[in-house]
């Protein structure tokens, strides 16, 4: 046998060339990836030594300290954090990250639409992970398989869903990180719709809270989303007959919660523990987000800090304890229209409220007005944010009446329209112009009066005058009669 030592070394020079192609690619793989999440404490006791953020606010109601590396609570509607621990740590969602994968579905589908599952579907996902066992080219509505992804945490059903809305996975993951950021997340980075565990797929509790918000103001989602349990009939598509019972212990009532209308459970060995979960009492609605704990504290964490908030916090109207904003206070400028309407051109929205810890009073909140510009299909022109002792507790909306819409902001703060592309308006203050009538009509009495005096006593005097004239000229007719 030959042995050619040009040829053997072409062989070499093109292994030690691939090698390091294949290197170098390594190499630069790593370097490009997105960094995971730092993860510190990692026992409970550790865990539990971290600081609570919103106990450090002055005169708020002391949180419990628990378990959970991070936690929050937050009022559903005005956004403001009632607790707080870690709350911008970057950790790893799991299958809480299925709320905005359903969030997405029902904006941009037709719950009647068939989904079908797909090889890629079906078969990329864990066989021990969470699935409602559909196969490769069955079927379903998308109702029913938000309903396998909220109540079973179906992993190939939040994949089908996902090539159903966007084509692909990875498609809709850059749909996601769109709809994280118009929700104002700020900690996030998804990369896969069901939350299996990869080191760029991360959020943090507040981020979580923005998409619960979002997911139960969704009427139709908060109604899958607080099933306990699911049954699942026969279809065209799909000829099997089951049921998926839900994992959240505050959902089916294994634990029990007052008040509670839904939430989604998550787990890896990664992640540990993760819950979200929506209660209303008396009117105030709260989402709780617990991010790695122990199982079952996600649970006790979560019903404690429900009943911290509850019972600590109340809903205050903005438009029934604030004046600093009414008509009446604004006379020089703005007031009701000339003919006497009662509504007023500028008033605050009567949807407008704070949260305010119970021993607090609204006079103790700071609010700082901010004009918006000016739009055609809106009559909102100023929004007030409040505070209290630097915490934002909630917001009004300034509304103007169709007769003042089209006017500039400086009517509000006394500046100058000076902008040609505003619309000029004439505010009228019916107080301040009664008031002006009423003092122009008493003048105009006091006057009159006077010059009616003064011209009674004109006349008097002429006639006294007159008399005495007429006196002189018969005295000295008479004095001509005299005889000599």
């Amino acid at each position: 046998m030959s042995f050619n030592v040009k040829k053997n070394n072409k062989i070499v020079c093109l292994l030690l060339s691939a090698m390091t192609t294949v290197l170098f690619a390594s190499a630069s793989s790593v370097c490009t990836a997105v960094a995971a999440p730092n993860v510190t404490a990692s026992t409970a006791e550790e865990r539990l030594a971290l600081p609570v953020q919103s106990n450090e606010t002055e005169d708020w109601p002391a949180g419990f300290k628990i378990s959970a590396e991070s936690a929050i609570l937050i009022d559903a509607d005005s956004h403001a954090i009632l607790y707080a621990k870690n709350i911008h740590e970057q950790l790893y969602p799991a299958s809480t990250t299925k709320l905005l994968t359903c969030l997405i579905a029902a904006e941009n589908g037709n719950l009647d639409d068939t989904v079908t599952f797909s090889h890629t579907a079906v078969s990329s996902v864990p066989s021990d992970g969470s699935n409602m066992g559909i196969d490769e080219g069955q079927s379903l509505p998308l109702e029913k398989c938000l309903y396998g992804i909220m109540v079973g945490s179906a992993n190939e059903a939040a994949n089908a869903v996902a090539e159903y809305i966007s084509g692909s996975i990875p498609e809709f993951a850059t749909l996601m990180n769109k709809k994280a950021a118009e929700l104002g997340c700020q900690d996030s980075h998804f990369a896969n719709a069901n939350g299996i565990h990869e080191d760029d797929h991360y959020t943090s509790a507040y981020d979580l809270s923005l998409i619960g918000a979002a997911f139960f103001h969704n009427d139709a989602l908060a109604k899958i989303g607080n099933t306990p349990q699911y049954h699942f009939t026969p279809t065209e598509g799909q000829p099997d007959d089951f049921y998926l019972k839900n994992k959240h212990k505050l959902i089916t009532g294994e634990i029990p919660c007052d008040g509670v209308i839904g939430g989604k459970t998550g787990y890896t060995s990664q992640a540990g523990e993760t819950l979200v979960t929506c209660a209303k009492r008396d009117g105030l609605s709260l989402v709780c987000v617990v991010m790695k704990e122990d199982s079952p504290s996600q649970f006790n964490d979560t019903v404690t800090l429900f009943d911290y908030g509850f019972s600590n916090f109340s809903k205050v109207s903005i438009a029934d304890n604030d004046s600093s904003y009414n008509t009446d206070d604004l006379s020089s400028q703005i007031g009701t229209d000339l003919f006497g309407s009662s509504q007023p051109l500028v008033s605050v929205s009567p949807d407008g409220y704070v949260i305010l810890p119970n021993s607090a009073d609204f006079s103790d909140v700071v609010s700082v007005i901010t004009f918006l510009p000016e739009t055609s299909d809106s009559n909102v022109t100023a929004k007030i944010n409040y505070t209290y002792n630097g915490t934002f507790i909630g917001s009004a909306n300034v509304i103007v009446s169709k007769q003042a819409a089209a006017s500039c902001a400086a009517a509000f703060s006394g500046g100058s329209c000076s902008d040609p592309g505003y619309k000029k308006t004439i505010f009228i203050n019916m107080k301040t112009v009664i008031i002006i009538i009423a003092v122009l009509a008493a003048l105009y009495l006091l006057i009159t009066f006077i010059c009616s005096t003064i011209r009674s006593y004109n006349f008097a005097y002429a006639n006294i005058n007159r008399a005495r004239h007429v006196s002189r000229r018969r005295h000295r007719r008479n004095s001509h009669d005299i005889d000599f």
